[in-house]
């Protein structure tokens, strides 16, 4: 299938609405509104609390105010809203009373790809790292893309951008179903793990719906899936395979982690691609840096351009971010939630410093997710040599009786051997100061709050 769109900024709408975005610092809405901005569009929004992402988007032009209520809506707006936005929003309120439009994000989303070739990337870990290291290689090699990631990339400071080439790279959201309204033109698909069961009710269901996402791209040829991953291989999906086993399409061999970067083989359509280098560390991230390369060998971007966008990567905020240095302790911010992503960063941080003790904050994301995963946080947590465990972050969740963070420790203390102690959330910088030595490196892990507290801890010990 031709990639020939003949796309032009005339093709995209350019008509200066009006948006009203409930939640605009959340890092999926402010790509969006980001998009907006660079249209032309007017946009305000209301959230909680000022960030580095509300800054940013002030200064682009955006009106936010702070707090949920009526008075933040004004003038007619298209009222934009997640689905972690209820109808006890204020703001909803007034909007449904005024009769005013609404549209869920993941459909706003879908009407800002029109015009473009959608290259979507989904999967229960890595979509945000391998969606931005897509973003990123299409950049480098003069594409200009479209984009909209659930974080911060470095090397492009966004994580939204109305880009003028052919192609539009964003997540496609799993947790709720959205994933399924998108009709994109290629895609990447990195797992399929037991996570957001509050809505799919059964792994049945789940997987159902991945395969229902795969039959919807629209070029075989430009789908590729984790040949690795039992789940994905067992739907039987057409187009490109990636992995480390020697029977996918895109073959890896001879990953060796140095330092802080990797270095890996690859094979695909009978070519050898030898030292391919990424700058992110473990066996995930190989994978990640695999399915972009294949991408762009599909997109016909030359091999020198690839190797040396994929070398050039500068990460992405929260994904093993250095938060900085003092007294010979480094700190670093993982957005880390999931057991299965838990166990990977933190095997491949404690090869990558060695000798140096690892101390780990972990806060718990969500009560239903510690319910569904109990007794796969002590494994996933054995790598440390001084756990922190804080309060569960509910993220507007309600408790679930018996889901608590005594109890998770207690399960943690059970099935592992790692050093464990409870901190409360509140003061946990002061509380953790006189626990931590010269040359430790401290992670902080979680969904949450918690990438508070690197710059916390920092201020504390300059």
């Amino acid at each position: 299938m031709s990639t020939d769109l003949s796309h032009s900024t005339e093709s995209v709408i350019r008509n200066e609405k009006k948006y009203h975005f409930i939640g605009i610092g959340g890092i999926g809405m402010s790509a969006l509104a980001r998009i907006l901005l660079q249209r032309g569009n007017v946009v305000s929004g209301s959230d909680l609390s000022p960030s580095y992402v509300t800054d940013q988007l002030k200064a682009e032009g955006a009106v936010i105010s702070f707090g949920h209520s009526e008075d933040a809506v004004k003038n007619s707006p298209t009222v934009v809203y997640s689905t972690a936005v209820t109808d006890q929003n204020p703001e909803m309120k007034i909007a449904k009373e005024k009769g005013w439009d609404l549209i869920h994000r993941s459909d706003l989303l879908f009407e800002l790809m029109e015009g473009y070739a959608p290259l979507l990337v989904t999967g229960t870990h890595g979509k945000t790292t391998t969606s931005s290291l897509l973003a990123h290689v299409l950049t480098q090699s003069d594409l200009n893309p479209a984009f909209a990631i659930g974080g911060i990339v470095r090397s492009l400071g966004a994580n939204g951008g109305n880009g003028t080439g052919p192609y539009f790279v964003a997540e496609a959201d799993e947790s709720d179903g959205s994933f399924l309204k998108y009709r994109p033109f290629g895609a990447i698909i990195t797992n399929i793990d037991n996570d957001h069961l509050d809505y799919w009710k059964t792994e049945e269901a789940l997987i159902a719906g991945y395969h229902h996402f795969a039959n919807r791209v629209a070029s075989n040829e430009h789908l590729i899936w984790c040949g690795d991953d039992e789940k994905l291989r067992s739907l039987n999906l057409k187009g490109v395979s990636y992995g480390f086993e020697e029977d996918n399409d895109i073959c890896v061999a001879n990953y060796q982690q140095v330092g802080w970067k990797n270095v890996f083989d690859l094979t695909f359509k009978g070519k050898e691609y030898p030292g391919i280098e990424v700058p992110l560390i473990g066996g995930h991230n190989v994978l990640n840096a695999a399915a972009v390369f294949g991408m762009g060998i599909l997109l016909n971007v030359s091999e020198e351009k690839l190797r040396a966008a994929l070398a050039s990567f500068q990460g992405v905020n929260r994904r093993m971010e250095k938060k900085g240095e003092a007294h010979e302790i480094a700190i670093y911010d993982d957005y880390a939630h999931h057991p299965a992503e838990i166990f990977a960063t933190l095997h491949a941080v404690k090869y990558a410093i060695s000798h140096r003790r690892l101390v780990v904050v972990f806060q718990p994301h969500r009560y239903t997710r510690t319910h569904a995963c109990f007794a796969e946080f002590g494994p996933a947590l054995e790598p440390s040599n001084l756990l922190i465990v804080t309060d569960i972050f509910a993220a507007g969740e309600q408790p679930i009786p018996g889901v608590t963070t005594e109890a998770l420790i207690t399960k943690i203390g059970d099935s592992s051997s790692v050093n464990l102690r409870y901190l409360p959330r509140a003061a946990l910088a002061e509380n953790l100061l006189p626990l931590l030595q010269p040359h430790d490196v401290v992670v902080t892990l979680g969904a949450g709050d918690i990438t508070k507290l690197g710059a916390e801890l920092l201020e504390k010990l300059r």
